[in-house]
C-alpha cells in the first residue's frame, strides 16, 4: 500500500512552531496515532520512524513530531508542563484536520508526558519503558550545572538540550498513582526486562491503577532502548492500536 509522508508545523499553546512528519495511507482515515519521542531525542530516531511506517502501511494516519525546543521545532523552555501541552497542541491539530480516534504512543518521558496529555476522548495509550514515578536521584554533573547556574545543557547527535531547574523539580514530585488513575482508555506498557534506566518494577507497579483491560509486556533480555527487540516492540503497538482504535 502506497504510504504519504508530510512535513507538517503548527503552533503549540505558547505560540512557538512545532514540526512532524504526518504519515497518511492510500485510504482516508479519521484513526490517528501520536508519537512522542523521549529525553534529548527527537522524532527522527530510527524506530520511530519504523513504526509511524509499519502503522501507516494499515488505515492509521501517523504523526511523529518533534517537542519545543527538540529537533526542528522551535526553541522553547523544556518542562514536562510545556511537552504534554506540545501534545494537546498535536491532538487539537488532528482533530481539526477530522481525525477523531486518536491514540497516543510515548518512549521513556515520551510515555509520562502522553500521560499528561491524557484526556477521556483518547482511545488507547503504548508506553515504551516510560517514566511513571518521581524521579529521586540525578546525575552529578546535572547536579553541579543546576547549582552553579539554574539549568542543565544536554548535548546529544550534536544538539543540545537546555533543561531548567523546574523540570527537575517536576520530575521529582511525580505521582504515580495521581497521574495513572486518571486514565480509563487500554494501556499497553512495554518494558524491558533489563532496563537499566528505569526500573521494570515501576511498571509493574503502575498496573494496579491501571484499566482492567491494560498490560504490561515484558521484553526478555531488553534493555531502556529496545532497539535490539525492535520486531517484538512494534508487533505488540501494532496489534494493540489495530484491537482497540477501530470502531466499534
Amino acid at each position: 500500500m502506497r504510504v504519504i509522508m508530510e512535513k507538517i508545523s503548527f503552533q503549540n499553546k505558547r505560540g512557538k512552531k512545532l514540526v512532524g512528519i504526518l504519515h497518511l495511507p492510500k485510504e482516508k482515515t479519521n484513526l490517528a496515532i501520536i508519537i512522542s519521542h523521549g529525553f534529548g531525542a527527537n522524532k527522527d530516531s530510527p524506530p520511530l520512524i519504523r513504526l509511524a511506517e509499519t502503522l501507516s502501511k494499515d488505515r492509521f494516519a501517523v504523526l511523529r513530531f518533534d517537542f519545543g525546543g527538540c529537533g526542528e521545532s522551535e526553541d522553547s523552555e523544556i518542562t514536562l508542563k510545556n511537552q504534554a501541552d506540545d501534545i494537546k497542541s498535536a491532538i487539537d491539530y488532528l482533530r481539526n484536520n477530522g481525525y477523531m480516534r486518536i491514540g497516543l504512543l510515548g518512549e521513556s518521558v515520551g510515555g509520562l508526558n502522553s500521560i499528561l496529555a491524557y484526556d477521556e476522548e483518547i482511545k488507547v495509550l503504548v508506553l515504551w519503558s516510560p517514566e511513571t514515578k518521581a524521579r529521586t536521584s540525578f546525575r552529578e554533573d546535572w547536579k553541579q550545572q543546576l547549582n552553579e547556574r539554574g539549568f542543565v545543557i544536554y548535548e546529544k547527535d550534536g544538539k543540545e538540550y537546555k533543561f531548567p531547574r523546574e523540570y527537575f523539580k517536576e520530575r521529582q514530585s511525580m505521582k504515580q498513582e495521581e497521574i495513572l488513575t486518571k486514565i480509563k482508555s487500554p494501556v499497553l506498557i512495554i518494558h524491558g526486562q533489563k532496563d537499566h534506566l528505569v526500573p521494570l518494577e515501576h511498571s509493574i507497579e503502575a498496573m494496579q491503577y491501571l484499566s482492567e483491560e491494560s498490560k504490561l509486556a515484558i521484553v526478555k533480555d531488553g534493555d531502556h532502548e529496545l532497539d535490539d527487540k525492535m520486531d517484538e516492540v512494534i508487533s505488540l503497538s501494532v496489534e494493540w492500536f489495530e484491537k482497540y482504535m477501530t470502531p466499534e
